[in-house]
């Protein structure tokens, strides 16, 4: 049933963005912003953990988890080292996305070339 869930999960977030690309003169990069803030604010309401519980692997490995990973490591930042702890807490738990994606992404260069 988690696979089920998983699906449908991911898959509102990937039609809300098709639908906002659509319907609208936003890039990639402003809705890929719109959903990393959007995964911030649910993880300050309390739903993306409800999310993350009901769809496990659906709700954290979309775009929106990082905005939930940043909030989460800043509200455990905040609460180790108060107001500076914020902004060292910010990338303790997104820390491992933004390397992860920068390595991919050399290694990827090595084997692929741009089209002209």
């Amino acid at each position: 049933m988690i696979f089920l869930y998983a699906f449908l999960v991911a898959g509102s977030f990937c039609a809300i963005g098709q639908i906002v690309l659509d319907n609208t003169k936003l890039t990639p990069g402003h809705v890929t912003s719109m959903f990393t803030v959007l995964g911030a604010i649910l993880a300050f309401f309390g739903i993306y953990d409800k999310l993350i519980k009901i769809a496990g692997g659906g709700a954290s490995s979309i775009i929106s988890n990082f905005g939930y990973l940043l909030y989460t490591g800043a509200l455990e930042g905040y609460k180790q080292m108060g107001i500076l702890g914020i902004f060292t807490g910010l990338l303790t738990k997104g820390g491992a996305a933004i390397v992860g994606a920068v390595v991919f992404a050399a290694i990827l260069t090595i084997f692929f070339n741009p089209k002209d």
